[in-house]
């Protein structure tokens, strides 16, 4: 039986990183991509930092491990943050959020093609349903025209970059404590985002609205702040299953917090699209947590 603190802090965690989709849309009204991330993730780091001094966690890093934390690191922050901060810009925040949602899936192919895993029915039909996705949000950026199927091939690549850090993951052996490992990743791309954000933007003038001050507080302290201290209070105690529904419902909620938010009128097409990744979603990461014994 799951205690009833653990279901509400995991539905609060879904519930902010859904909004997140349509928060991160709105802050690009008023600055550039790169700095919207280089600002919250520097407050971000500093608040990870101060909360987990003061719960007395060890946050020391062997110098032995740095190389295997930079490998870590790329993916699973850089490349996943830099590319989908891109997507939502080029995108609707609802659909950016499912076409990063398809991460699992990528899983599954890349752990086929590279890892020697083997490819079942179940994922070829979570893999179907994923394209199937794709295409449906496609359909309307094609007819438009507008140079907006770049979007999805940024966030297409920034789940592709989610994935193989899942793996590697999975895979990388690091003596540190999957905090201290979050802190470091975060810690060591902060200052590659800031040295990108400078070479490659202008300088923001800081000349806000109330809204999008706002904005880059839930950026920095819900998103890389409070919802990372609530997932790993909870993570241990989840089981797959109830985190794997958790992942599922991300998409949906970006899809409707945005038309509160930003506005935004989802497609009859978008619909169809999350509710086959939901599909997929489903069949693989709870079908699969199921028949293993």
């Amino acid at each position: 039986m799951i205690p009833a603190r653990n279901l509400i802090g995991l539905a609060v965690l879904t519930l902010m990183w859904g909004i997140n989709w349509p928060v991160m849309k709105l802050s690009l009204r008023e600055l550039s991509p790169l700095y919207f991330r280089a600002i919250t993730m520097s407050g971000g780091l500093l608040l990870l930092i101060c909360w987990y001094r003061s719960r007395r966690v060890s946050l020391s890093l062997p110098m032995s491990a740095l190389p295997q934390v930079v490998l870590l690191a790329v993916p699973n922050i850089l490349g996943w943050h830099a590319l989908s901060i891109f997507g939502v810009q080029a995108l609707a925040s609802g659909r950016a959020a499912i076409v990063g949602f398809t991460m699992p899936i990528w899983v599954v192919i890349i752990g086929v093609l590279f890892f020697r895993e083997k490819m079942t029915p179940r994922l070829w039909l979570a893999t179907v349903c994923s394209a199937g996705a794709v295409v449906l949000l496609l359909w309307h950026e094609l007819d438009a025209l507008t140079g907006r199927p770049v979007g999805v091939l940024w966030m297409l690549s920034a789940a592709f970059c989610w994935a193989l850090g899942t793996l590697l993951l999975k895979r990388v052996s690091v003596p540190l404590s999957t905090e201290a490992l979050t802190v470091w990743m975060i810690g060591l791309v902060v200052p590659v985002v800031w040295v990108l954000a400078v070479s490659l933007e202008p300088v923001p003038s800081l000349d806000f609205s109330p809204t999008m001050w706002v904005v880059l507080v839930y950026g920095f302290a819900i998103n890389y702040g409070i919802a990372q201290i609530l997932w790993f209070s909870i993570a241990r105690s989840v089981p797959p299953v109830a985190s794997g529904l958790s992942i599922m419902f991300i998409p949906v909620i970006g899809l409707g917090s945005a038309m509160v938010l930003t506005g935004e009128q989802p497609f009859v097409e978008d619909y169809f699209a999350a509710a086959l990744i939901v599909v997929a979603l489903a069949t693989t990461l709870l079908i699969g947590r199921r028949s293993k014994p």
